[in-house]
């Protein structure tokens, strides 16, 4: 049986802080429906909320987002985030 070291307690402390600090950034910058969305996108697609999320962070931390992002702008920023969709079509003979 092992024991949890200081090491693991200090992680999961740097851990809480950053997920805190990023949560305060995106309460900042998004609007209320927009943070909504952000949050029901995260449950279904965590990877497409992770990258719009370091997106928006950078750009706020960058000084390139002038007031807060409305739920409309976050539909854009997420449609061009995402793959685009293939269509396919069967000819058959």
């Amino acid at each position: 049986m092992s024991f949890p070291d200081s090491n693991d307690f200090s992680q999961d402390n740097n851990d809480h802080e950053q997920s805190a600090q990023k949560e305060q950034i995106l309460k900042q910058i998004l609007v209320p429906e927009a943070r909504m969305r952000l949050n029901n996108i995260k449950m279904v697609k965590p990877e497409l909320a992770d990258l719009v999320e370091q997106y928006l962070i950078g750009m706020a931390t960058q000084g390139k987002i002038p007031g807060q992002i409305s739920d409309d702008q976050l539909k854009q920023i997420l449609l061009s985030t995402q793959q685009p969709k293939r269509d396919f079509k069967f000819n058959r003979v």
